[in-house]
This record gives structure tokens, sequence and C-alpha cells, in this order.
């Protein structure tokens, strides 16, 4: 067995899983990057993956590997930079282990992430969000359940990992009421609650009627609601919400552009980006600015309080011939 083979396997169970212990994503992130890395080389070398060797896997395998994503692939510059990210955490771990391959491992550590262009988030406007939480079908179970979830997800701006993993004991109702969820990077956060939303809350619990460690937002048979379901659930309801908004026809409303609701609220409510930062669980208050640049109205506010310049509208007219002379004298 060459040095590849048990240094990635030991990347995954000591550094990833023992040592920092890696959330499921990042695993599952991380792991098909090498089976795709792993399938391009042994194409591209005609060796098993078994068999290959770090040597083989130097700086111009991985540039090709990484061209052979965004041409062949057609994968975004992101998801390339993404899948670099974790090869490199791959070389960072190897060089501890195989200092012989020092020049190798420092050559593909060099590979520099791509710029690319980043738009402006999606957020919903008030009239857009009312429209939305009119949407579901109160007349059924999955209506109402729906409702509770889209209000709870545009007030607390919840990842959707972590709105389909709450349990009915997250929600605490009493004064001061919050929900309680376990967010990214193994981090616990609590966020308040409006009056309205725990009144949609305490009526979906009551109807829900489920034990402590129950989903919050089950499925019609009891286990909880996966991503891919809420962005089902959220396309169909954003499609009978655009008959009486028409402006979300043109915006593509994805569950975390819920959360992009809840911070845009925030912020237009005057609230510190630090605060917003805290409430989204954000690691860096960095990842908060784009909320900023995507403000069109705070923009608009911060003009409103310069003083504009003195320009005057028009074509460059000369000066009087005499009265220019005049003043040259």
């Amino acid at each position: 067995m060459t040095a590849l083979a048990p240094t990635m396997q030991a990347f995954f169970t000591e550094r990833l899983i023992a040592q920092r212990r890696a959330s499921p994503r990042t695993i599952a992130s991380y792991r098909d990057t090498m089976r795709l890395l792993l399938a391009f080389a042994q194409q591209r070398l005609r060796t098993p993956a078994a068999q290959l060797d770090l040597a083989q896997l130097d700086a111009e395998l991985i540039g090709a590997f990484l061209e052979h994503l965004e041409d062949e692939r057609e994968n975004t510059i992101g998801t390339r930079n993404a899948r670099l990210a974790a090869i490199r955490s791959l070389y960072k771990f190897a060089s501890l282990r195989h200092p012989e391959h020092a020049a190798l491992i420092a050559r593909v550590l060099a590979i520099p992430p791509k710029r690319h262009d980043r738009t402006l988030i999606t957020h919903l406007t008030e009239p857009e969000i009312q429209a939305l939480l009119d949407a579901p079908d109160l007349r059924t179970w999955i209506g109402r359940r729906d409702r509770a979830m889209l209000a709870l997800a545009i007030e607390t701006g919840l990842r959707v990992s972590e709105l389909t993993g709450l349990r009915c004991s997250d929600t605490h109702l009493a004064k001061p009421a919050h929900i309680a969820c376990h967010g990214k990077g193994r981090k616990d956060r609590i966020t308040p609650l409006t009056k309205p939303t725990v009144a949609v809350l305490r009526d979906w619990l009551a109807e829900r009627a489920g034990h402590p460690a129950d989903p919050l937002f089950p499925t019609s048979h009891g286990t909880p609601l996966t991503r891919d379901a809420v962005a089902r659930r959220l396309t169909k309801h954003t499609t009978a919400a655009a008959r009486h908004c028409p402006t979300l026809r043109s915006k593509n409303i994805t569950p975390h552009v819920l959360r992009h609701a809840a911070a845009m609220r925030l912020l237009h409510a005057g609230v510190d980006t630090t605060v917003i930062a805290l409430w989204l669980g954000h690691e860096s208050v960095e990842t908060t600015q784009v909320y900023l640049q995507a403000d069109l109205a705070i923009k608009e506010r911060a003009l409103a309080r310069t003083r504009p310049p003195k320009t005057k509208p028009g074509r460059y007219k000369p000066a009087d011939t005499l009265i220019a002379f005049l003043e040259a004298l």
C-alpha cells in the first residue's frame, strides 16, 4: 500500500472525526471531493485508486483536476474553490506525516483560489413576506405546519438544517419566549420570539401533540422533514403567493432566502450588525456585511445626509469674450 491511502484514511478518522469533530455535512463534502479526485487521477494515470502514490498527485494533476471540475463537470468557481479547500486541508495533514514530500505539498498548497463575482443576495420585502405567509392552506394539517414553519424561519433566520433539526422541547413559549437550536459549528444559540409567532407556535404545538424529543415540523409519517422537502414546500407556496404578489415571480426563493429576509428585517429596524451576526450564528461579523451591501434603503439614507455637489446640468458654455478679457486684466 502506498503512502496516500493510509494518509487519506487517517485524515478522515484522526483529523476530521477525532480531532476536529467535524459535522457529518463537512465529512460528506470532503469525502465527495476525494472521490472525485481519485476517480480523475485513476482515469488519467491508469492506476487503481488504492495504488496511487502521493507523489503522483502533484500540483500539475491537482490543477488539471480543478480545470476538469469547471470545464467538464461545469462546476461554479465557488464549488471549485470549496474542492480546493478540502484538498489543501488533506495536504496540510500530509505534510506532518510525510516531510519527504514537503516540496510537492508546498506546490499544491500554493495553488490559489479563484476570484469570482459576488452577486447581491436575494431577500424579501414586507409585502412579499406577508404573501408567502398567507399562501399555505390553513384548512389542512400540512398547511398549518408550513405556516408555522415559515413564520419561524422568517423571524429567527434559522438555517434549513437547524429548522429541520428542531424538537418540540426546543420551543420555550413562556416569557421570555425563545427557540433553542444546535447550529453550525456545534454551537448552541437561542433566538427570541415575538407574540404573533408565539401564538402561531402555541397553536401548532397543541395540534402537533408530540413528545419533547419528537421533530417540531414532521412529515405526515412523523419523521423529520428533509432539506429537499422544505425546498419543495417553499417552491409550492411561492408559486401560490406570486398570484397575489407578482414581484415574487422574478426571484428565486430558496430556504436560505428566508434567512436573508430575517437579517434584512433586523437591519431595517436599525439593529447593529454585531447583534445580527449573533442572531444568525455567524462566525464573523464580516459575513453579515453582505446585507449592508444589498440594502439600497440604507445607502439612500446615507446619501440624504450628505451635501450634494453644486453641479449645473447642460453642456459647457464658454464665458463672454469681453467679460473674460476684463477678468484677465
